[in-house]
């Protein structure tokens, strides 16, 4: 299907369209300083299965009504995996996880999710990998991520200049965060660029640039990156490329945990002290599902559990957000 079809075949709701913008707006405006809550973007690290990703976002649905007073409560809904090596690609590559790649079929599947998940109330939060996959999901997506892997990519940041979300670059898997400083600043600016249009033809594609691009710091091979010191070199850092102070995102996982998922929490805590606001922290993320842990693709899946990085479950999640 080129875009256009797919959007066709399963458009935008009204119940939708008001949960995106309301996302986008809330997430403008904590970026911005004129909303002290505390962003937190949590669910799966990949979705797999869409059935226990709709019963996660129903349970986020509900956590975000009874928090509204103080956290901007994003759900993950990741389709796309970047590989260091080899392994699963994500839901909208193989969407049976047999290396079938039927494209069609995730493509479709990832739309049908995430207009699920946003009739619920709940808006989403996804990485983009592939320059052309925005073309069939952006409308459903409130913020998107540029990943340690592309955030160094020219495509990435001239596909980020044209989102219509605030994205955050993760900084570089080394630690460093230069590259995703240099990353805003050509995302920030107009660019052209050559992609595809909704019927999917090859064009020349023009930005006006993304005004709510931001970093996001997610640690490292040098460790974790998430103290005060580094958060004073990331203000350091992007004092000449942007006109007001940034928040910055933090990232629970990855490197800021050493790789385990139930480190995540002592992170979460560490960082709960700081205050939200202009050059300071935006909110976190959280790698979470309905089960805890992670598991290989085989063929007795375990419901609500990761096949990719480890999570943290749904209890754990529910007690740190209500601290």
């Amino acid at each position: 299907m080129t875009p256009d079809e797919l959007l066709r075949a399963l458009p935008l709701s009204e119940a939708a369209r008001v949960t995106v913008e309301a996302g986008r707006r809330d997430l403008r405006a904590a970026l911005a300083g004129r909303d002290p809550r505390l962003v937190v973007l949590a669910g799966p690290c990949s979705i797999h299965d869409p059935s226990s990703a709709l019963e996660y976002a129903g349970r986020v649905a509900a956590l975000r009504r009874e928090l509204s007073g103080r956290l901007i409560l994003v759900m993950r809904a990741y389709f796309e995996k970047p590989r260091t090596t080899i392994g699963w690609k994500g839901l909208i590559y193989d969407p049976a996880c047999d290396e079938s790649y039927d494209v069609g079929r995730g493509l479709r599947t990832a739309r049908e999710v995430l207009l699920a998940i946003n009739e619920l109330g709940v808006p989403c939060a996804t990485e983009f990998l592939d320059p052309i996959v925005p073309q069939y999901t952006a409308d459903l997506v409130s913020w998107a991520a540029i990943g340690a892997r592309t955030t160094e990519s020219q495509t990435h940041r001239q596909m980020a200049s044209g989102l219509s979300m605030p994205v955050g670059f993760k900084n570089s898997t080394d630690g460093g965060l230069q590259t995703a400083v240099d990353a805003m600043a050509a995302a920030l600016r107009p660019q052209a660029f050559l992609g595809i249009d909704p019927q999917g033809r090859t064009s020349l594609v023009h930005t006006r640039g993304n005004p709510d691009v931001h970093l996001v710091l997610r640690g490292g091979t040098s460790g974790p990156n998430h103290s005060s010191r580094h958060f004073a070199l990331a203000g350091e850092l992007l004092a000449p490329v942007s006109s007001h102070p940034r928040p910055i995102l933090v990232d629970c996982s990855h490197a800021n945990s050493g790789k385990d998922y139930r480190r995540q929490p002592v992170v979460f805590r560490e960082l709960l002290g700081r205050l939200a606001g202009p050059g300071g922290l935006l909110g976190m993320m959280l790698e979470s599902h309905l089960v805890e842990g992670s598991q290989p693709i085989g063929p007795r899946p375990v419901y609500g559990q990761s096949i990719t990085d480890g999570c943290i479950g749904w209890e754990e999640t529910e007690a740190l957000l209500r601290l």
